[in-house]
């Protein structure tokens, strides 16, 4: 969406890891080490394409492929303030009806068909 709308369209990810996936805080936390370091969104999408093979030791790996600093990473990801931020989000995730990930959300109204979210930028665009 935002290669087709660059100056329209602000896309934010907020942290719902859950608690069925045994990495998911991991990685959330692992992401936000890496934003420190201005790769959050390499590493994101990165986490995204390994998502089935997701341990300590790809994260680790994703880190160091993206030439992180690692004693750097290694601190951050186990911070408190990331930790509190993902608390946040989660929290504020629930609020609003979050159950799954991923949840697509465009000012403020929840999105079924991510298909169709072009036509709804479209038109929201146009108001």
């Amino acid at each position: 969406m935002l290669e087709k709308f660059p100056n329209d369209v602000n896309y934010v990810i907020k942290h719902f890891p859950l608690s069925s996936h045994r990495f998911a805080h991991q990685g959330a936390m692992a992401a936000l080490a890496a934003g420190k370091q201005g790769r959050f969104w390499e590493f994101h999408s990165r986490l995204l394409d390994n998502h089935t093979k997701v341990s300590d030791q790809k994260l680790s790996e994703i880190a160091a492929d993206l030439g992180l600093n690692m004693d750097q990473f290694n601190q951050d990801r186990r911070s408190a303030s990331g930790r509190q931020l993902i608390r946040e989000d989660v929290d504020n995730g629930k609020k609003i009806g979050v159950r799954g990930t991923p949840s697509v959300f465009m000012n403020g109204k929840r999105i079924n068909n991510i298909s169709a979210l072009p036509e709804l930028i479209k038109r929201e665009l146009a108001k």
